[in-house]
């Protein structure tokens, strides 16, 4: 026996299952586009859950290994289940426990996605804390909506006949949505809004919506939104191995210094230094080192192109540990901090560690001054682009489990081999994948030894082409 509100929903939906392709087909722009961003959210060949799954196109599009979709109205699941055979259509309340207990049988899934029904759910709060059995720490909830701005005209559009009519629901903003989910233990990695003219009008709505509807203040106008989210109630991993890798090009005066002031912060742990061709004996220190410290895994690699951002691929690629961390050898990060990334990693509380050098103050003459004004600048552009909160994308200490980055090289040639630096394949990647990005602050310290080998002429001209190129694969696409 359904609730009242879930039994209207029901006969609602099981009134117009018939009518969904005709709907679709008036709006056939505004669905394409919402299944493409859809699709960058999620990549192919994954176990997805579709909660509210409709005649199961949105699922079919994302090309899932295994689809699973649900749906309260029995006619809009046959409706689904002959459209798309190959996957596995189930008629179910979500709101009910005793479905979802079932549900969970077949998981945890790699993505669960909600689109337009969360406003027809009679307790979002309670229905969201019945789905953590669904979920694995790497599970990713992605909520669509409509947002309430557009109330009016989507209401206006139904009386005129031109969009499908919707059942009585709540109209929750963005806002709205993070905070119940919250309370759920659902937590928010990012928030985006698509579609600020939901017609394709020979060309007009394309136009709009790559040129217009991505930028700061008016995205929020848009049509659509996307949340992200993740389950908090997760274990956390417990202790994993760890390779700490420093690249190094004339850095021969702290290299001892890398071993020396890194603690063992867990069991089994590999440093690894990739030497970059240096002329000052650097590789020769370095196999110096290895033989007065027998009892530590110390290891070296010549990296066999130029450029952090081949030092930290060739070397993360040979790396054997479940946690990769970067360690610059300038070491103007103090290492004796990595503990805490190390922490905030096997805890659970991150999945992409970055350190910050532009929160505590720091020692004199270890930023000169235009390059902390272009580091802060370039970090409030980076935020916007990637929807989550970076105040130093080039600082160098980056970490991540040796999964995630896996993952990220799988992924690799939606962004193709295009940084010099090493930080923004890292940074991107870990965008595309939708990981739980959080920043710890560094006392920036200055070198010791040698000098700094970032131009900041030359690499701010390449970081200002970092934000065109991101904007283009990551906003206006």
């Amino acid at each position: 026996m359904l609730e009242p509100q879930t039994q209207s929903v029901h006969d609602f939906y099981d009134a117009r299952a018939e009518d969904a392709g005709i709907w679709a087909g008036k709006n056939q722009y505004f669905h394409d586009e919402d299944a493409r961003y859809m699709r960058f959210l999620v990549p192919e060949g994954l176990k997805v859950l579709d909660l509210g799954c409709g005649n199961g196109d949105m699922l079919a599009a994302l090309a899932p290994k295994t689809g699973i979709g649900v749906d309260i109205s029995p006619k809009m699941v046959a409706l689904a289940s002959s459209r798309h055979e190959d996957m596995d259509f189930r008629c179910g309340d979500i709101e009910n426990p005793d479905f979802v207990a079932d549900l969970a049988k077949d998981g945890p899934f790699d993505i669960i996605i909600m689109t337009d029904c969360i406003g027809e759910l009679r307790d979002v709060q309670k229905t969201f804390d019945g789905l953590h059995g669904l979920c694995s720490p790497d599970t990713r909830m992605i909520v669509a909506y409509h947002t309430p701005l557009w109330r009016p005209i989507l209401t206006f559009s139904e009386k005129l006949g031109m969009k499908r009519p919707s059942s009585p629901q709540s109209w929750l903003s963005a806002a709205d949505i993070g905070a119940i989910l919250s309370l759920s233990d659902f937590e928010e990695i990012k928030h985006e809004w698509r579609q600020i003219f939901p017609k394709h009008a020979f060309g007009i709505g394309p136009f709009l919506n790559k040129v217009f509807a991505p930028l700061p203040f008016i995205r929020g106008l848009c049509l659509r939104s996307y949340t992200v989210l993740r389950s908090r109630r997760q274990p956390p991993l417990g202790e994993l191995s760890c390779t700490v890798l420093v690249p190094c090009r004339n850095e021969k005066g702290n290299i001892e210094a890398a071993i020396t002031r890194t603690p063992r912060f867990c069991k089994n742990m590999e440093i690894l230094f990739v030497e970059g061709h240096s002329s000052d004996g650097t590789l020769d220190e370095i196999n110096r080192v290895i033989k007065a410290y027998p009892q530590l895994d110390i290891k070296v690699s010549v990296q066999p192109g130029k450029g952090k951002g081949d030092a930290v691929r060739h070397g993360f690629g040979m790396a054997r540990g479940d946690i990769l961390m970067i360690l610059d050898a300038d070491l103007t990060m103090p290492p004796e901090d990595l503990p805490k990334y190390y922490a905030a990693i096997t805890s659970g509380k991150a999945e992409f560690v970055n350190g910050t050098r532009l929160v505590y103050p720091m020692e004199n003459e270890a930023m000169r001054f235009l390059n902390h004004m272009a580091n802060a600048t370039f970090a409030w552009i980076f935020s916007f682009l990637l929807n989550q909160r970076f105040t130093d994308t080039l600082c160098g200490t980056k970490v991540l489990r040796k999964r995630h980055y896996d993952q990220i090289v799988a992924g690799r040639s939606y962004f193709g081999d295009f940084d010099p630096f090493g930080d923004f394949d890292l940074i991107f990647g870990a965008s595309k994948l939708n990981l739980k990005v959080v920043e710890i602050p560094v006392r920036y310290q200055a070198r010791s030894y040698g000098s700094t080998q970032i131009s900041r002429f030359r690499h701010g001209v390449l970081l200002l082409r970092m934000v065109v190129f991101a904007y283009r694969k990551l906003k206006a696409f």
